[in-house]
């Protein structure tokens, strides 16, 4: 089955330093997984290939306003994040987004796990006529998951990118991905994505 990449974008979940790296706020936790993964390479690679296909990547990032925002202390999480919201601040060095990923990117903050939550992304989404989304990012089982399901419920067709995402554990990582299975249109790997829109690009 193609996928008409006029009608699909690539949301990029979290990509930043706050994340990936070892200086980040999540970094003693997901930094050592996340470079022993290689995700980043991979991802960096599937984001060129689908923006050079026609889909759009928009990229999300995590961050905390003076006033806090959108944000909402109802999970542990958001607790953790709001009482050490100054590295969460839109300018502080945590919150960009990696370097590897940082050129030209179409970034939109957030304060919910949701990359589609407290935003204007799935307004965005609409007025370009996008009804199809590839997910990538960190981690699997809490953002990845998060907006997977929430788009769904938006009415989008959903795809996680399962090379391009993953988490502080392989396992956890697993079941997030297999409880996707049944809440999502399923989970295909960047080659499975890029040859898709392939074909779609070839038959026009």
């Amino acid at each position: 089955m193609t996928i008409s990449s006029g009608r699909a974008a690539v949301l990029g979940l979290h990509w930043q330093v706050n994340v990936i790296k070892p200086e980040g706020f999540f970094g003693q936790m997901l930094s050592e997984p996340v470079a022993r993964s290689g995700v980043v390479g991979r991802a960096v690679r599937f984001h060129e290939a689908a923006s050079a296909a026609g889909a759009p990547v928009f990229f999300t990032c995590f961050t905390i306003p003076e006033g806090e925002g959108a944000l909402v202390r109802n999970t542990g999480f958001m607790q953790a994040v709001g009482e050490a919201q100054e590295a969460f601040r839109p300018d502080a060095p945590g919150s960009r987004l990696i370097p590897e990923m940082a050129d030209g990117a179409h970034t939109i903050d957030n304060q919910k796990l949701s990359g589609l939550a407290g935003n204007d992304l799935p307004a965005l989404l609409t007025e370009r006529g996008i009804d199809t989304v590839f997910l990538t990012g960190v981690a699997t089982n809490l953002t990845v998951e998060q907006t997977a399901r929430h788009a769904t419920d938006l009415g989008l067709t959903v795809h996680v990118v399962s090379d391009c995402v993953t988490a502080a554990d392989d396992a956890v990582h697993a079941a997030s991905l297999a409880n996707l299975e049944l809440t999502t249109a399923g989970s295909l790997t960047a080659q499975e994505v890029l040859a898709r829109l392939a074909d779609n690009h070839a038959a026009r």
